[in-house]
């Protein structure tokens, strides 16, 4: 009799326990634990990282992260952590809260606009994904991929256009170049290569004119006509004179490293470089800078005219004049140039 008391005693107290636990296991589960404000917040989690890393980002955001380590640990997560950006709604329950990070990575959108060299570009991207600069722009640069591809150091920045688009914030480097890659050849469709075709320039040709069209101006509407000067100067075999390429062959000098060229002058016309299209005939060797879409598709359906020059309007800044001879063209020239002293722009 007294052991059957015992052995309902120890029963009992081991229901008791067991519905404890099972209140305990229900309220990790099922009671909400987000301790912010926002209507949701997110975690970024690197590449290789550990729960505790997982658990460091957690910990501010939760009322109590203890309920969270014991479901965490009872479902498995903290030893199966994955990588990316996750979101945390207002009022999630700890059972809602690893469902998410473990299987809901949120995509982000990533954008780029016009930049000036792949180390802007590498470091523009690396603000708004996981991969660091220094793995982009080696990835960008690597001399077996562009050469497999059918692209060279000058050429290589023309790979990618600005835009947005949306990827996982644990992309590596490798990903995004080939996404970038897919995305090149998603722009030049067969309408674009039979255009480029068409004028009698390559790919990399038309990016390098429309690099050059897209420093000359940002305005879309007159990029085509812009366009339609250079296409008359190749026709003819005259130099391009274009003076964005002296400013770019002039940054790579020693002595304008970190300065501004607002006016070119003929000491710049003089620089030997194969992107000084005033002393070189024909485009130069490859683009100058990222240029927009517009500008691209600027040249590909460039305006047809008698046009052989052209100058910013010292009246309307921002546009040019536009010129079929070269008397009214000094003209124009005369009169920009006076508006640069005036302001006391002199180099």
């Amino acid at each position: 009799m007294y052991i059957k008391k015992i052995l309902l005693a120890i029963v009992f107290i081991g229901l008791i326990v067991a519905s404890y636990f099972a209140y305990y296991v229900y309220k990790a589960m099922m009671d909400a634990n987000t301790a912010f404000n926002n209507e949701v917040a997110y975690i970024y989690v690197p590449t290789n990282a550990t729960y505790q890393d997982v658990r460091e980002q957690l910990e501010p955001l939760l009322k109590d992260i203890k309920t969270f380590d014991a479901l965490a640990k009872q479902k498995k997560y903290n030893t199966n952590v994955k990588a990316g950006r996750f979101a945390i709604k207002k009022g999630m329950n700890n059972n809602d809260i690893i469902n998410s990070i473990r299987s809901k990575n949120q995509p982000i959108n990533l954008s780029f606009n016009n930049q000036e060299t792949l180390e802007k570009l590498a470091g523009r991207v690396a603000s708004q994904i996981e991969a660091d600069s220094i793995s982009l722009l080696k990835a960008m640069k690597d001399s077996s991929y562009l050469a497999e591809n059918n692209f060279s150091n000058a050429t290589a920045l023309g790979m990618y256009l600005p835009n947005s688009y949306e990827f996982f914030w644990n992309t590596s480097a490798e990903q995004f170049r080939e996404r970038m890659f897919i995305e090149y050849n998603r722009f030049w469709n067969d309408t674009r290569n039979e255009k480029a075709k068409a004028i009698g320039l390559t790919r990399d040709k038309v990016i390098a004119l429309a690099s050059i069209v897209y420093e000359e101006s940002k305005q879309a509407s007159e990029q085509p006509r812009i366009a339609g000067v250079y296409m008359n100067r190749i026709k003819i075999g005259m130099p391009l004179q274009a003076d964005p390429t002296l400013k770019f062959a002039a940054y790579q000098l020693p002595q304008y490293k970190n300065t501004v060229i607002k006016r070119v002058l003929n000491v710049h016309k003089e620089i030997a470089s194969p992107y000084n299209t005033y002393k070189n005939l024909g485009l130069p060797p490859g683009l100058i800078a990222m240029p927009d879409i517009s500008a691209i598709d600027a040249v590909l359906n460039y305006e047809k005219h008698q046009y052989l020059y052209f100058c910013a309007d010292a009246k309307l800044l921002g546009f040019h004049k536009f010129a079929k001879t070269l008397s009214p063209h000094n003209a124009n020239a005369r009169e920009y140039q006076q508006y640069l002293s005036s302001q006391g722009i002199n180099k």
